[in-house]
């Protein structure tokens, strides 16, 4: 009996965090995908081909904008170096695309508050010029070039598919006329479709790690991990040990964010919460994946560097935030069991998710069903890219797009309707 009720009190907490943070990831999604249907990716890798602090600043506003799950990051940045990319450009694309978006932020400010968001905002810019100094300084272009041949192999690693489809909306006209158009509707209703089928795999398993952690893991645990009784100690011990535990936690994505909620009612610095959220691009899936992608050597160094930068990143966090007075003096992240009441957000939540069934519906009945079954996709495929835009004389609603979306396989492509 005392198993079942533990698992209850987990899966209510988890459940109801998931309706307070319902709403916020349907506006963030459909934001992000409103911006993603008029900034074509095929313009992305010729803009980053050095890195120039003009191309890296590039990079991370395209990046922020392009807003995928980081497996999808992580493909996509390996698809722009394939095609001329620079590498650091494509790995700060990577950061950003994962950590400076805006459905992260606003997920960020309901659960913990608009002081975490604001350190996301000014350490996800700071991460990336440590981690370009990083790069230029010790990454040799031998080693480089090894990664550009280990890339070249195309060999698989995940959501190839997603991060190969260009879903933007192609044709003449200004950002409102070609967004209010027909194909506009329905370039954001695929991409705001498939955001949400890349990430909720990750968002399930996030949430339901922070309801059994909150439920289960007492904070006295939390407090003797991150030395609450000693809070100098605790400021330097906390961006060491949070990307650590992101790492163990195979969690990335949005699906990190209650977890960090947790560890901050747990006790963990405020830096060491920025440092845990970055580091959703170097969990061990993620390590792997870049092994195939360039290789051990290159993987270790990302490795190395990413984590460095990350620690180095909470660090000048802490410092400026604290030094601002502007880090939360209670620790009162919403990671409880509190049910569902007539209040804002279930009103917020009722609109929203009127609003994602209305782009549900409009993905389906434009047949972007298909699109689902290739996610996974092929890596060589990258460059039959998916547009909107129909053809003169044809139906927008179902000829708007034909596109050339990669399938499994290691070489494989096919048509499928958009």
């Amino acid at each position: 009996m005392r198993a079942l009720d533990a698992l209850g009190h987990a899966l209510a907490t988890a459940g109801s965090v998931t309706w307070q943070i319902t709403w916020s990831l349907i506006l963030g999604f459909t934001l992000s995908a409103v911006i993603q249907a008029v900034v074509r990716r095929s313009t992305v890798a010729r803009l980053l081909g050095d890195d120039k602090p003009r191309s890296l600043a590039l990079a991370t506003g395209l990046g922020a904008a392009s807003s995928s799950c980081s497996y999808a990051a992580v493909a996509l940045a390996r698809a722009l170096f394939r095609r001329g990319a620079n590498f650091t450009a494509a790995m700060a694309f990577e950061i950003a695309s994962t950590n400076l978006v805006i459905e992260l932020g606003i997920i960020l400010a309901l659960l913990l508050s608009w002081q975490f968001t604001a350190a996301e905002f000014v350490g996800g810019p700071i991460m990336i010029i440590l981690m370009a100094v990083a790069f230029r300084l010790f990454v040799r272009s031998r080693l480089i070039g090894a990664a550009r041949q280990q890339a070249d192999k195309g060999l698989a690693g995940s959501m190839e598919g997603h991060a190969a489809m260009d879903m933007s909306i192609s044709g003449s006209g200004g950002f409102w006329k070609r967004l209010a158009s027909r194909d506009g509707y329905t370039s954001v209703s695929h991409i705001f479709v498939m955001e949400w089928a890349a990430v909720i795999r990750d968002i399930v398993l996030g949430l339901l790690i922070a309801g059994a952690v909150a439920a289960w893991v007492p904070n006295t645990f939390w407090q003797h991990l991150f030395l609450t009784g000693h809070p100098l100690a605790a400021k330097v011990w906390g961006p060491i040990i949070g990307p650590v535990i992101s790492m163990l936690s195979f969690v990335c994505s949005i699906g990190n964010i209650p977890l960090a909620a947790v560890l901050w009612n747990g006790g963990i610095s405020f830096g060491g919460v920025i440092a845990f959220i970055f580091a959703d691009l170097i969990i061990i899936p993620i390590l792997v994946i870049y092994r195939k992608y360039y290789g051990t050597a290159m993987m270790l160094t990302i490795l190395g560097i990413f984590y460095a930068t990350m620690v180095a990143g909470g660090y000048i966090v802490e410092f400026l935030f604290g030094g601002l007075g502007l880090i939360p003096a209670e620790r009162a992240a919403k990671i409880t069991d509190t049910g569902i009441q007539w209040n804002y957000t279930t009103v917020l939540n009722i609109i929203f998710l009127l609003l994602a069934t209305a782009l549900l519906v409009r993905f389906f009945r434009s047949g972007g069903g298909p699109m689902l079954k290739m996610m996974g996709g092929s890596p060589d495929a990258q460059d039959h890219q998916h547009t909107h835009g129909a053809p003169a004389g044809h139906d927008q609603d179902h000829a708007h797009a034909r596109a050339s979306v990669p399938r499994p396989g290691p070489d494989a492509t096919r048509e499928a309707p958009c």
